[in-house]
């Protein structure tokens, strides 16, 4: 009867302690951490290109025939076509194949990665 008793009395005091532990969880109240300062200064670039072009965006079949949407259009065509605004690195022109592949019977790497066919006949 001892074992069955000291079951009981275990498990009573594991629910006990679950209760316990679940209402200080639900009572606590979360404070939202504090935020540190980064030390870095954000400053937001201020681009009247791009609020011109809001503008006229908003305008709607009126922007067009707006001088100053037509000469935000031209700065922004300007922006992104101008012969500098490209990259000047440009990827390298793939080699024509077979280029550099020539075979000479005197290598030895090319003669062990390459196994040589023998005809039968």
């Amino acid at each position: 009867m001892e074992g069955k008793m000291f079951a009981r009395i275990g498990a009573a005091v594991f629910v006990a302690v679950a209760i316990t532990a679940t209402a200080i969880e639900l009572t606590r109240n979360e404070e939202a951490p504090e935020r540190w300062p980064s030390g870095r200064v954000t400053q937001e670039r201020v681009d009247p290109l791009r609020d011109a072009l809001i503008r006229c965006q908003s305008l709607g079949e009126a922007g067009p025939r707006d001088p100053e949407c037509r000469r935000a259009w031209a700065e922004n065509r300007h922006r992104f076509l101008a012969p500098g605004a490209r990259p000047m690195e440009r990827l390298p022109e793939p080699p024509p194949p077979n280029a550099g592949l020539q075979e000479s019977p005197d290598d030895p790497v090319r003669r062990e990665s390459a196994p040589q066919l023998e005809e039968v006949r």
